[in-house]
């Protein structure tokens, strides 16, 4: 019976020491996850919060610039928020002016009082303070070169009082140059894109975090070449030759050894009116945009689209080599600054000016990358500006 009563206690301790292990790891387990959880939606209120009022923030010149990094999974979340709107100082953007909406009439009566050998469009979606030397080489390049030539500046800092008084050495001149404020919904009114613009503006769509203007900027110079046809050109360039005998072409930014190429880029774009691969430019923007993935809705999704329909032969188009208009790449453009060291320096910028002189358009300045450059004495950049200026008042410059 001892032994009975013994074995018993002896069970009943081991039972009671394991209840109460089990009570305090369920004590702990709970208190951990009504932590985390605590936790987890803190962090979310906080990157909600800062993403709410940082998204978009703007430098002291007025530039827009990127918001502050937030985790990948915080990202995910935040975006796809059904408040995420776009913020007041871009919904001017989308704000009619007196100066807009007569844009229409302004192009056509501009183009059709002058005879433009070719229309030329430009964009411009900084500050009228920053547009610049270096720019304004870009124009005096292109109306040496083009001197015929018809150039409207999309863009409504640049239309103004100011932008009048930078470009009016070169009206004087002769020269046919004008600032436009671009009408947005009249570019794009029974367009692709025209539904995206709508959702943009209502906040039906998230225009990511790369400035909105920068994809503006993307689509309403294909907007402005399918309504009237003619040339885009990004300010920087430096154009070496007359291109008016280019018809519907876009320039390979780069190629294989084979010669094939591996990437296009849309700061230069030729192309006829209503032509149906600039409608398909448009149509690809409106239906893969993407305001998170620089380059996704300029660059490379023209690299996609021809891409698809360039084994087609059903549109009319050329791709034009590298070094029409992109001879050096952006990785290695600062040595076209520098001026040279020595005799086998020099003997490679005249060896370089020979080859540009021959199938070379005009040279991208890739501004991203080499606007903190100056423009040295004898480099490359400086001699070509040298040969193709009007006004011909270089100095030695950075881009403002």
């Amino acid at each position: 019976m001892f032994d009975s009563l013994r074995f018993t206690s002896v069970k009943l301790n081991i039972f009671s020491t394991l209840s109460f292990a089990l009570i305090i790891l369920v004590i702990i387990f709970a208190d951990s996850i009504i932590s985390n959880v605590s936790l987890h939606f803190d962090a979310f209120e906080n990157v909600s919060s800062s993403h709410h009022h940082h998204r978009h923030r703007f430098d002291g010149r007025g530039f827009l610039v990127p918001p502050l990094k937030v985790t990948a999974g915080e990202k995910e979340r935040v975006l796809h928020q059904p408040d995420n709107k776009i913020k007041p100082e871009e919904l001017g953007l989308f704000e009619p002016s007196d100066l807009s909406t007569r844009f229409d009439s302004r192009v056509r009566e501009f183009f059709s009082r002058n005879q433009c050998e070719v229309q030329v469009f430009m964009t411009w979606i900084s500050p009228v303070d920053s547009f610049g030397e270096r720019e304004f080489f870009g124009l005096e390049s292109l109306f040496q070169t083009n001197p015929a030539s018809c150039l409207i500046i999309l863009s409504r800092t640049m239309d103004s009082t100011q932008g009048k008084t930078i470009l009016d050495p070169l009206i004087r001149r002769g020269f046919r140059v004008r600032a436009m404020s671009p009408d947005l919904w009249a570019l794009l009114n029974n367009t692709p894109a025209e539904g995206w613009l709508n959702d943009i503006k209502n906040g039906n769509k998230d225009p990511g975090e790369i400035p909105l203007a920068q994809n503006l900027s993307n689509l309403i110079r294909l907007a402005a070449l399918y309504k009237y046809g003619g040339v885009y050109l990004d300010t920087d360039f430096i154009l070496l030759k007359d291109f008016s005998g280019l018809r519907n072409a876009i320039g390979a930014q780069s190629i294989d050894v084979n010669g094939n190429w591996t990437r296009l880029n849309n700061a230069v774009l030729i192309f006829d009116k209503n032509h149906p691969l600039v409608y398909m430019f448009m149509e690809e923007f409106a239906l893969t945009f993407d305001g998170n993935r620089w380059g996704h809705n300029g660059p490379y999704l023209v690299s996609r689209v021809v891409n698809r329909v360039a084994e087609t032969g059903q549109f009319n188009f050329t791709v034009l080599p590298p070094m029409a208009f992109y001879p050096v790449d952006w990785t290695r453009v600062a040595g076209f600054f520098i001026r040279p060291a020595d005799q086998v320096g020099a003997r490679w910028v005249e060896a370089k000016i020979r080859q540009l002189s021959g199938s070379t358009y005009g040279v991208h300045l890739w501004n991203k990358q080499s606007s903190r450059f100056k423009i040295e004495e004898g480099s490359i950049i400086g001699r070509l500006i040298s040969d193709h200026c009007v006004i011909c008042s270089i100095r030695n410059s950075s881009s403002s």
